[in-house]
């Protein structure tokens, strides 16, 4: 067995880190990451479908009206019917959301920087664009069906 590391576990602890750290930050708030991400997608996006929403998320639109459901019994966020639709709701930020957004933007920005301690301006953008790069050839491959690999007897 190698001794070096296997990229997409550590990109995956990588990814787990971050969302623990910044829970850990954001936990005296009682909201969920999901839904904190929620309310970081509305922030630039009122007025979104909540179907339309879902798909930005990338989650069932059955899970994202269970959040939006008790966000909105705490008053962060409001359904509005859409005019030209009255079936399709239409999603916005209350007042009480706002300074939530903010809180979050700070707690993110802490993560990050604790997160990328000693990688120069340069390291980062080099990192950005090769996740970037790796994730639109995931994309991409999903778009195709799975080729089945080896059969393993277990």
């Amino acid at each position: 067995m190698s001794s070096t590391p296997n990229i997409s576990f550590v990109l995956h602890d990588v990814a787990r880190l971050l969302r623990k750290r910044f829970e850990q930050r954001s936990r005296t708030f009682g909201l969920t990451r999901a839904q904190w991400q929620v309310l970081a997608y509305l922030s630039v996006h009122e007025g979104i479908h909540q179907n339309k929403l879902a798909d930005l998320l990338e989650i069932m639109p059955i899970t994202l009206a269970r959040l939006l459901d008790k966000m909105q019994a705490r008053g962060f966020i409001e359904r509005r019917p859409d005019p030209a639709d009255r079936r399709v709701w239409l999603l916005y930020l209350t007042w009480q959301a706002h300074p939530l957004i903010e809180v979050m933007r700070t707690n993110g920005r802490k993560t990050r920087d604790e997160a990328f301690a000693g990688l120069s301006a340069d390291a980062q953008q080099q990192l950005l664009q090769t996740l970037c790069l790796i994730k639109s050839n995931l994309l991409e491959a999903c778009k195709q069906p799975a080729v089945d690999g080896e059969k393993v007897n277990v």
